[in-house]
């Protein structure tokens, strides 16, 4: 078992400016954007979130450090607020520099990957959209909460993942606490952490992820606007830059 699993998450908070300070937080259905005075960020709303937020009223002008500490919270709604105001800090452009960082244009999550992958074991956390044209093309294990036909439930991640080739793992993982043990069990695998949630920091790397494909907020405005509509990921792509970082060592 993981020693420590709070590390990741005390690894993520401790490059945090003390000095920069939260402006606003917006949680809608979907998702929830922290706006400070270092840039934006943004993260999955739990389905299951409280609708109550008991922070509510008291957050802007919280210290950004002390915001994100929420990431740690079992409560996963003030946990998505905990990691978006985490991204507020790493998802910029200045910050987003590496040689082995670039553009991804906006389409399957996969199609950087789809080649390599041809004829391997995959595993995919959560069932999404663009999941299932990778069937005819590779050994796919589909992990869900909430199971579809074909799907296996969640708990069989301590069977699979060891010895997949391939694994995506959504960035709400952080949120519901998972992620330390799911990267635990990627030793061997090329793994993947993606979707609007993904802080783009090379931390992660250190915990032995291969791929981070995350976003940049470029309408800070527009992404307000369209998430507290309701709107689905889809609806924010014009306003968002889509980024795929690979680690300088990845696994053999």
């Amino acid at each position: 078992m993981v020693s420590n699993p709070w590390r990741l998450y005390d690894c993520l908070l401790e490059s945090l400016p003390d000095e920069a300070v939260v402006e606003s937080c917006m949680i809608g259905p979907i998702w929830t954007v922290v706006c400070t005075s270092v840039g934006t960020g943004m993260a999955m709303t739990p389905p299951d979130a409280p609708q109550a937020n008991r922070l509510a009223g008291t957050i802007a002008g919280t210290p950004l450090r002390e915001l994100a500490e929420l990431v740690k919270s079992w409560d996963f709604g003030e946990a998505a607020i905990g990691l978006a105001a985490i991204n507020a800090w790493y998802n910029q452009p200045e910050r987003v520099q590496s040689k082995r960082c670039r553009s991804k244009e906006n389409g399957s999550m996969f199609g950087e990957f789809e080649t390599l992958m041809t004829g391997k074991k995959v595993a995919v956390i959560g069932h999404f959209p663009g999941v299932e044209p990778l069937r005819p093309i590779c050994e796919l294990s589909v992990l869900e909460r909430i199971c579809q036909t074909g799907d296996y439930p969640d708990p069989a991640c301590e069977y699979l993942l060891p010895d997949q080739d391939f694994v995506f793992i959504t960035a709400t993982a952080l949120e519901n606490k998972t992620m330390p043990r799911l990267l635990q069990l990627c030793q061997k695998p090329f793994t993947v952490i993606w979707g609007p949630s993904t802080p783009l920091t090379n931390v992660l790397f250190e915990f032995g992820v291969d791929a981070l494909i995350g976003s940049l907020i470029s309408s800070t405005a527009d992404v307000i606007r369209i998430a507290g509509e309701g709107g689905i990921a889809t609806r924010l792509r014009p306003y968002m830059e889509s980024r795929l970082w690979l680690s300088d060592e990845g696994k053999s």
